[in-house]
């Protein structure tokens, strides 16, 4: 399992193996965050089959599914609480990374400069320029 490391103690993936999970254990995350839906690809591992795997390893683990550029203020907050839940140890993961990274970048919005948030996502190779206007709306609100 590769990840990439949005901030620290924050890393993101594509999609975790069973076996994913107690490397994410040993590279010291302490929750996996899935936001990737079941079903969405033949043969993929199942949330139930993940949370099982991330329980045993003693990890906490949270499902927050979304579709791709469609992050609602719900999925963000709930990405929030389990964030907080693992005190900011977490590896969130759907297909690429990409949905991970997006809603990681929201949760920073009002946190982080916009600037910075990009930055951050452009290091580990996530274009996030689509995500801006969202991102800028969720500051002015979370400031506001």
């Amino acid at each position: 399992m590769s990840h990439k490391t949005l901030a620290p103690g924050v890393g993101v993936c594509g999609q975790v193996s069973p076996q994913g999970v107690a490397e994410a254990k040993a590279a010291g995350f302490r929750a996996i965050i899935n936001n990737r839906p079941d079903g969405e690809e033949p043969g993929q591992p199942t949330s139930a089959e993940l949370e099982a795997q991330a329980r045993a390893a003693g990890m906490d683990y949270h499902y927050i599914p979304v579709t791709p550029g469609r992050y609602t203020d719900a999925d963000v907050a709930k990405f929030c609480a389990a964030m907080d839940d693992c005190n900011g140890t977490a590896l969130a993961f759907c297909k690429s990374g990409m949905r991970a990274t997006s809603l990681w970048a929201l949760a920073q919005a009002g946190k982080l400069s916009t600037q910075e948030i990009l930055s951050q996502a452009a290091e580990c190779g996530y274009d996030l320029s689509p995500l801006v206007p969202q991102i800028e709306a969720r500051a002015a609100k979370v400031q506001g």
